[in-house]
């Protein structure tokens, strides 16, 4: 399922495109067009204002009934070859049996752009969430422990969502439904194992773009000497004006 906001338009199956790939007998990609939209069932949910996450969640409660659910905001990538982000988080769930924040250290300077987990270690990787605060300065954040877009979270939490009032910025945040839901049940917030791009700034989107062509053995090489070529294009260029500096 994803929820979206009206400012997005969303397509699953584009069969004009279909069409025009079968018309040039261009059968490779229009397996590759199929395969995709055949990998699962997709349900969307439309949020008609935006009014936060919390709110969009809450958009999803009929949909989501009594059980738990995961939450994977997509802004947020992380990378690991080996075990994706949310199957570890599901075995932290198995094990916990309640809620679960996924979660990274972050900078100092970047405290301010999340919701920050209090809490303490209980394991290697995993903490126990005694309250949350969303997006505080640095000088007033109980730690750098940063809930980076990926939750499971127990269905107790519409309830909440129901009551919550407009928070930070007028929106309902989910952040704050989840430090009253913390009062009422255990909650753990587990570090995960990945590399996380954070593709709603420039900087992230295209470190994710260039590393993830990178990984793709049918991109891999191509691209890279294409990489090359500019960057030794750039530091050329950087060098002719430091000479010319200098002169």
């Amino acid at each position: 399922m994803e929820i979206i906001s009206k400012s997005y338009l969303l397509l699953y199956r584009n069969v004009e495109l279909e069409l025009e790939l079968e018309k040039k007998a261009n059968e490779e990609l229009l397996k590759v067009v199929r395969d995709i939209t055949d990998l699962v069932d997709i349900h969307y949910i439309r949020q008609k204002e935006a009014k936060g996450l919390g709110h969009a969640i809450y958009c999803a409660k009929t949909f989501v009934g009594n059980e738990p659910f995961a939450v994977m905001l997509g802004d947020d990538v992380v990378y690991n070859e080996g075990k994706p982000c949310l199957k570890q988080m599901i075995e932290v769930y198995d094990e916990y049996k309640t809620s679960v924040l996924g979660v990274q250290t972050v900078k100092d300077e970047d405290v301010c752009k999340y919701g920050i987990v209090d809490g303490e270690r209980v394991s290697d990787r995993v903490y126990t969430v005694k309250g949350l605060v969303e997006k505080p300065a640095v000088d007033e954040a109980p730690s750098n422990v940063a809930i980076l877009g990926r939750y499971i979270i127990n269905p107790g939490i519409f309830d909440i969502l129901a009551e919550t009032k407009p928070g930070k910025g007028g929106e309902i945040q989910l952040t704050d439904a989840l430090k009253e839901l913390a009062l009422q049940e255990d909650m753990y917030a587990y570090d995960f194992v990945g590399k996380r791009y954070d593709v709603g700034n420039k900087q992230g989107f295209l470190e994710a773009t260039v590393e993830t062509a990178l990984r793709r053995e049918d991109l891999k090489d191509e691209f890279l000497e294409y990489l090359v070529r500019v960057v030794e294009k750039e530091v050329g260029a950087v060098r002719e004006v430091a000479c010319c500096h200098d002169k």
